[in-house]
């Protein structure tokens, strides 16, 4: 009986040390289980969000859906995600930037997810900031998306390919009362855009910098 406790608590130890390094592996972090929304949280119009075969899935009224999995800003990272357009939609990754109960986020920056749709600012692009034109990406078909910080230096990636490099300059003032546009620290957030717009997201990670 004795022997039969003790094997079935390694079990749950063992099984507790598999499911950590499963969630934080090398320095990453995964944001998403695949599973549920946990760890997440939606403003407005929470059925524009729902999970569909391992990936957080977008579509209909603007809403937006906030990481707050952690309660240590991010301000120096990597962060990943695969993503998929469907054709003629728009949506974005937002960083630096904190939870709202509506409207557009007003903090942080806008990594814009947008291949197809009549916005002229496509995926890969720092929003109004250093915009991409020609994305290196297809609808339809899953891609990576890769967005690092570190100090006032951003990166951006499609693919490994870098899209924006940008130093935003010492002292920078908000780009107006609606939209700081600048850095600081914060979280993530993704964008349901409209009725029209259906994206697909999954293995969101992170990974914390110096």
């Amino acid at each position: 009986m004795k022997l039969t406790w003790l094997l079935s608590c390694v079990s749950v130890v063992l099984m507790s040390i598999s499911t950590s390094v499963c969630a934080e592996d090398g320095g990453w972090t995964n944001l998403f289980d695949g599973k549920t929304m946990t760890g997440w949280k939606v403003n407005e119009s929470p059925d524009s969000w729902k999970v569909e075969d391992g990936a957080l899935v977008c579509h209909g009224p603007r809403s937006h859906l906030f990481y707050v999995g952690n309660d240590k800003p991010f301000k120096n990272f990597h962060f990943s995600a695969e993503v998929k357009t469907t054709p003629g939609s728009n949506s974005g990754i937002y960083f630096h930037t904190r939870y709202q109960e509506s409207g557009w986020p007003k903090y942080g920056y806008e990594c814009q997810v947008n291949i197809t749709q009549s916005d002229p600012k496509k995926s890969g692009g720092i929003y109004a900031t250093l915009d991409v034109a020609k994305p290196p990406a297809k609808d339809n078909e899953w891609y990576t998306q890769e967005i690092i910080v570190e100090g006032r230096h951003v990166i951006t990636k499609i693919n490994g390919e870098v899209t924006a490099d940008y130093l935003e300059p010492e002292g920078k003032p908000a780009f107006s009362t609606d939209f700081e546009r600048r850095l600081g620290e914060g979280t993530f957030a993704l964008q349901a855009h409209d009725p029209d717009s259906k994206v697909y997201f999954r293995n969101l990670k992170v990974k914390r910098l110096p």
